[in-house]
């Protein structure tokens, strides 16, 4: 007669040293609060993201990757190159994925604090503006520094910074004007208003067409509020 011998089941062992060691509905207590307190945390969090303050935190410098810090030059700079804003996260609109709470989550685990002020990196149409593709999120250190928490989103299209590169300052866009001025008026053909035309009658029409698109160009520029990048980057207003 062969002695048979059941296996070791470890979940069930486990449970038997847990029953000694605490009740079980002690265990769904003590988890039931750890959940209550994870949401009230999450709330929180989600709450301050959404508020528009001006704060600092306070950060253990020691635990701080170098290479997350950046000043508001650095900021600034790349805003007006991609035409890009610099807000309040109270003001941006979309989404903000969940791996960016729990990144917050982490930092105030690590830093012993509760981060506050938010700023984001985004292009405008991802903002509630007020009428007077690849964001960045940031908590303000101080001293005009700012801790990037999390980037989330598609990286831009490479050809952003040269599309927007005519609005990034008034001197940019009228170098535009005089090129596309220039090359138009090239493309007026010979003998159109003389049967010779000379360097003067050249440089005339080419005036007439640069202040053809410079007049559409201030009409349109009223007209929708727009204005350049350098004026814009952390202006929470549409017609900035």
């Amino acid at each position: 007669m062969k002695l048979k011998i059941s296996r070791t089941n470890l979940q069930h062992q486990l449970n038997k040293t847990r029953s000694k060691r605490i009740d079980e509905q002690l265990i769904m207590d003590e988890v039931r609060e750890i959940l209550i307190q994870d949401n009230l945390r999450e709330e929180t969090i989600q709450k301050n993201l959404q508020e528009i303050q001006e704060e600092s935190n306070d950060l253990n410098f020691d635990l701080l990757e170098s290479n997350r810090i950046y000043h508001k030059d650095d900021i600034y700079k790349l805003c007006v190159i991609y035409r890009l804003r610099f807000l309040d996260s109270g003001l941006f609109k979309s989404e903000i994925p969940y791996e960016a709470i729990t990144r917050i989550k982490s930092l105030e685990n690590e830093h012993d604090t509760t981060l506050k002020g938010f700023k984001i990196i985004a292009p405008s149409k991802l903002f509630k503006l007020k009428n007077a593709d690849d964001p960045l999120l940031f908590a303000p250190m101080g001293n005009d520094y700012y801790y990037l928490i999390h980037k989330w989103g598609n990286d831009l299209h490479p050809l952003r910074r040269m599309i927007m590169w005519p609005f990034k300052t008034l001197e940019n866009f009228l170098a535009l004007l005089l090129i596309t001025s220039f090359l138009t008026a090239l493309l007026v053909p010979d003998g159109l208003f003389s049967p010779q035309q000379s360097t003067t009658q050249f440089f005339m029409i080419f005036f007439f067409i640069f202040k053809w698109f410079a007049g559409i160009s201030i009409f349109y520029g009223f007209k929708m509020g727009k204005n350049f990048s350098t004026e814009i980057w952390d202006s929470k207003y549409f017609n900035a």
